[in-house]
């Protein structure tokens, strides 16, 4: 039986933190990626550099888009009204973790068996 959030924040300053977080990192996206084109030309020496910075850009990026996935689930979760309830064990996630992590799927408890696996 699927129980309800317990979340004592209204569901509007849930979404307000959804959207924000979103808004941050959509405009951090591609700030982070055009070394190698401002450089123009680059000696030899400096080009394992620059493709190392290039692959940090990359995979921030990813990340980022990864964040951006998670947050629109939270956010399709806050219509549904199933946000705010783990997806593993169905009890509600605390409040606390929510303002921390507001696209959080898991509590915490079910989080940690999740990364012990």
């Amino acid at each position: 039986m699927k129980k309800t959030a317990a979340a004592p924040e209204a569901p509007e300053t849930y979404r307000e933190m959804l959207l924000t977080r979103r808004s941050e990192v959509l405009s951090s996206l591609g700030v982070k990626f055009d070394g190698r084109a401002a450089l123009g030309r680059v000696a030899e020496d400096d080009q394992a550099q620059i493709s190392h910075d290039e692959f940090v850009s990359l995979r921030i990026n990813s990340l980022d888009y990864a964040q951006l996935r998670l947050i629109g689930e939270a956010l399709d979760r806050l219509e549904t009204g199933d946000y705010g309830v783990c997806l593993a064990c169905e009890e509600p996630i605390a409040p606390k973790r929510l303002k921390a992590i507001s696209w959080a799927r898991y509590c915490v408890n079910c989080q940690d068996k999740l990364a012990r696996s």
